[in-house]
């Protein structure tokens, strides 16, 4: 082996860069992911067929269709439903980035609703009606008695989705997202040192996903469900 490659300053940027890239990504995408899927949950069990229709049809289509597909239809299908001047003006622009963004915030958003959704129907009835016996409203139960605890419920599946989320930033290499997967193979296709180049990619994402594996196992002890 040799890692020699790595002296050379303008490998070593490149690696440093894409992930920092992957980290925005990651980082935005779990924080919108989860403001959607925390909308989605609740609009789930709404009074109107159409909106449950609606919300049903969206959370089936981003958990049954392929990630990397719905990544290339935000990318080369979605602007194309646009007028040209607006289509011209986002080709024009580096756009990769928050086409990426978009599609995986919405793909984690949907695998986010349904455990959300599982933790509030595991919430006792009893819950609901003493958020409405100290006078909140039925919005204000559901914020702040009813979805903190159903977060706590859902905290192993949350962060077993987020482990997925981490490392399925890969895959906006597909539409040219300047990641670390892609940063990796730019330089294996210069240097020729394939092992080397993705053993350093495995190295680092190994790293970063046992650190959010300890931050959710600390997560999951500082904030254990007891109900007594």
């Amino acid at each position: 082996m040799d890692f020699s490659f790595l002296a050379q300053e303008e490998f070593l940027l490149a690696l440093v860069d894409g992930l920092l890239v992957t980290c925005k990504l990651f980082l935005a995408s779990w924080v919108c992911g989860f403001a959607i899927a925390l909308v989605m949950a609740n609009l789930r069990d709404v009074r109107f067929a159409a909106v449950r229709f609606v919300v049903s049809a969206f959370l089936e289509y981003h958990r049954n269709v392929p990630t990397v597909v719905q990544m290339l239809v935000w990318y080369f299908a979605m602007p194309e439903l646009l007028p040209d001047s607006l289509r011209l003006w986002i080709n024009r622009g580096n756009t990769e980035f928050l086409f990426a963004w978009v599609a995986l915030s919405l793909n984690v958003s949907a695998y986010f609703a349904e455990d959300i959704r599982s933790g509030i129907r595991a919430i006792p009835a009893t819950q609901f009606e003493a958020a409405r016996a100290i006078g909140l409203s039925a919005l204000g139960g559901v914020i702040y008695v009813i979805l903190p605890q159903a977060v706590r419920l859902t905290i192993p599946t949350i962060l077993n989705r987020t482990l997925i989320l981490f490392k399925d930033t890969s895959l906006a290499m597909a539409i040219g997202v300047s990641e670390l997967t892609y940063q990796v193979r730019n330089i294996e296709n210069i240097t020729f040192r394939a092992f080397e180049a993705y053993f350093i990619a495995t190295v680092i994402y190994l790293t970063i996903s046992l650190l959010i594996m300890f931050a959710g196992a600390w997560f999951s002890r500082r904030f254990a469900v007891a109900y007594r």
